[in-house]
């Protein structure tokens, strides 16, 4: 991570030019333009659009900042919370729901220490001008493990633009495999609650006795992006699998999606398949899985003006093998086709945002924040 100067730490420091022009990129279905926007920050592990111009962002070892594309500043963000910063945990998402203007409540997920072991949290808090203030925490999940591993965890709401509206986040098998199967607590499951932190009454195991309320699904490995189609209604889930088997899956309530009784992976240590096969009745097949792992980092269903053709589009950050993954669903809900982007870029791509105009944001584990637009003519 770049070093700042002391005074950059309490204000915007201006960002240094780019000499390279954007470059041009004809794909499949569109031509667009790649441009590099910032450099030197650490793992840019969330990014959200808090106004047309400004993307809040989450860096795993802690920090929180405020990149301003018109102005070409990164503003450090005071008051956020102690993370437990240890292997692939620390602070992790940023998210804003629909309908958010200016003072609305802003939703995290990071790991907090436990008695020496992570657990993730998702809480919220609002932006007052470069600080983050009244902190709620909405669940303190119960995931807790000393492995440093498989903490999830992305954030996706519905379309509803009220309290009244669903916060969907999930949280990885914490490194326990058999917390796959185990409905008693909330690691390898995606939850659903509502976005003051209270519990949906027709979850399905809201009724469900030792079995926490906040779960909609179970039998996730690790959650590593998460999308909602509005028009559709439906919630979209890329997650890791061990030696190959990364799978997208469309989470339904009260679904078993498997781990680690099936999966379409080999295990680390062999060239033999994890659990019990790809198959096994009551358990969810993946719309889509890959072999070998792409190791997702991020998922982003796509609605923009600016690519048409793209609309209806998954977008995902691949962070092993280093490319933007576009995903073409079919009216029922199955992946027809796919692309593989950017892969001389050779970049870790981790974070995804889609911006007013339509245009996608990404971030890389290089402390990169890269844009693509649509190629125009004057």
């Amino acid at each position: 991570m770049r070093t700042l100067p002391l005074l950059c730490l309490l204000t915007a420091f201006a960002l240094p030019g780019h000499a390279a022009s954007p470059q041009v990129i004809n794909s499949e279905k569109a031509t667009f333009t790649l441009e590099q926007v910032a450099d030197g920050l650490g793992i840019p592990w969330g990014m959200a659009f808090i106004s047309d111009s400004q993307i809040l962002i989450t860096e795993r070892d802690g920090t929180i900042k405020l990149l301003d594309t018109d102005r070409n500043t990164v503003t450090p963000i005071q008051g956020a919370p102690e993370v437990y910063a240890d292997g692939q945990g620390g602070l992790l998402d940023v998210a804003v729901p629909p309908g958010y203007k200016a003072g609305d409540w802003i939703y995290f997920t990071f790991v907090r220490d436990n008695m020496s072991e992570g657990v993730t949290v998702l809480a919220r808090a609002k932006l007052v001008s470069d600080r983050m203030e009244q902190w709620q925490d909405l669940l303190e999940t119960d995931s807790a493990s000393g492995t440093g591993r498989h903490f999830g965890s992305r954030i996706a709401f519905d379309a509803t633009d009220d309290e009244s509206g669903y916060i969907y986040f999930g949280v990885g098998d914490r490194g326990i495999r058999a917390n796959g199967q185990d409905l008693s607590n909330h690691a390898s499951t995606v939850m659903r609650l509502h976005r003051d932190g209270s519990v949906p009454k027709d979850n399905p195991f809201s009724q469900q006795e030792n079995v926490p309320a906040e779960i909609w699904s179970y039998g996730h490995r690790n959650p590593q992006g998460m999308a909602y189609d509005a028009g559709n209604k439906r919630l979209w889930l890329i997650e890791h699998g061990p030696r190959g088997g990364d799978e997208i899956n469309l989470v339904l309530p009260g679904r078993n999606y498997g781990w680690p009784v099936i999966s379409y992976g080999k295990e680390y240590w062999g060239p033999l398949s994890v659990g019990d096969g790809t198959h096994k009745e009551g358990m969810e097949q993946p719309v889509k899985q890959y072999t070998p792992s792409i190791a997702p980092g991020s998922l982003l269903f796509y609605t923009g003006d600016a690519f048409p053709a793209w609309q209806g589009n998954l977008f995902a950050g691949a962070l092993k093998l280093t490319h933007l993954n576009r995903v073409t669903l079919s009216d029922d809900a199955k992946a027809i086709g796919e692309e593989r982007l950017l892969q001389d870029l050779d970049e870790r791509i981790r974070a995804l945002a889609q911006s007013p105009e339509g245009w996608l944001y990404f971030s890389t584990d290089s402390g990169k924040i890269y844009v693509i637009k649509p190629v125009t003519t004057n």
